[in-house]
């Protein structure tokens, strides 16, 4: 999995990462609050590791901004000092999936990483994904629209997947190229816009079929599912809030 940590002492974050490293996780270490949630707004992760205590803000502040601002339900551990009754129970109401006090054990952080993986991520052994009219093969390859099978190539059945695997979640064009192209973030993003420009009209993205590829101003691409009135989740739950996410990130 790729973890972003956010801890202010390096030493500390030196361990988890080696520790992390061995049990064959990528770990990226950021030390404040304004670092870590600009790299989660354009990177991609599949679970957070969040200090309380940290300079230019608090762990808490930046789980808020994660879930209220980004639409997305990734994993967050919190790892602190803090173990009170009072504190646990923050944490856990803003968000966070699961808590643990410093000095972690080695074994026990791994095993509850793992654990959150296998349980937000149930559908990673099942060989027919369904979302709504699309039936999903990651076996065979191929997506059935009312049981009629597209005609896909080999990227846009990779980038139809990841999509439906992360609807609701704003997906940066640097995310793209990175977990669908395997490709660095710096390179020419136009590739990105042409093949969702093409994924709309092959997978028939519409209300109709409940489901659009919604572009976001010079961020990237989120899908929705709609109903037949052309109406979108996040219109009866904007996580919109964008504005504030990106004053954060300026201040």
């Amino acid at each position: 999995m790729r973890i972003a940590l956010l801890e202010d002492e390096r030493e500390q974050a030196q361990h988890i990462q080696s520790v992390l490293s061995e049990r064959g996780h990528q770990c990226e270490h950021f030390p404040t609050g304004q670092a870590f949630i600009s790299a989660v707004l354009h990177r991609s992760y599949d679970l957070l590791i969040l200090d309380w205590q940290i300079p230019d803000t608090t762990g808490i502040e930046v789980l808020e901004h994660v879930r209220a601002h980004l639409n997305w339900q990734i994993p967050v551990v919190f790892l602190t000092q803090r173990d009170s009754e009072a504190d646990i129970v923050r944490a856990l109401d803003a968000g966070a999936d699961d808590y643990l006090s410093k000095p972690a054990r080695e074994a026990e952080l791994v095993a509850r990483i793992n654990a959150l993986a296998r349980r937000t991520n149930p559908d990673n052994d099942k060989e027919v994904l369904v979302y709504g009219p699309f039936r999903v093969n990651t076996q065979q390859r191929t997506i059935q629209l009312h049981d009629e099978t597209l005609t896909l190539t080999d990227k846009d059945f990779d980038l139809s997947l990841f999509l439906f695997q992360n609807q609701g979640r704003l997906l940066t064009r640097e995310v793209l190229l990175e977990r669908v192209w395997g490709l660095a973030s710096d390179i020419n993003t136009r590739t990105v816009d042409t093949h969702m420009s093409r994924l709309r009209r092959r997978l028939g993205l519409n209300p109709e079929n409940g489901f659009r590829i919604k572009t976001i101003y010079q961020r990237g691409y989120r899908l929705e599912a709609m109903t037949a009135e052309g109406t979108t989740d996040s219109q009866h739950n904007p996580g919109a809030g964008n504005s504030e996410v990106n004053q954060a990130l300026n201040d």
